[in-house]
């Protein structure tokens, strides 16, 4: 899924994909997805900051998905985040 994902930033996106309630019931290869795009938002782009500013989650995301998509991309992945 993204196979530059530095060694350091992988155990911690398993864990979470692992680990997450919300992620038990979803398929594998969907709570990797998940985990991917949530490590790269809250470590890779100012997303904590936008809220912490008060601004909304979807405006927050809006701002960062640039950022996200530079990530993934940095990453070897081939897949985006798209508008919603």
């Amino acid at each position: 899924m993204a196979p530059a994902l530095p060694a350091f930033e992988r155990a911690d996106i398993l864990d979470h994909a692992v680990d997450s309630a919300g992620l038990r019931v979803a398929s594998p290869q969907a709570a990797a997805w998940a985990a991917l795009v949530a490590h790269a938002r809250h470590v890779h782009t100012d997303y904590d900051g936008l809220l912490a500013e008060g601004y909304d989650v979807e405006a927050a995301r809006f701002f960062v998905r640039d950022q996200i998509n530079a990530t993934l991309a940095a990453w070897g992945c081939r897949h985006r985040v798209q508008e919603q």
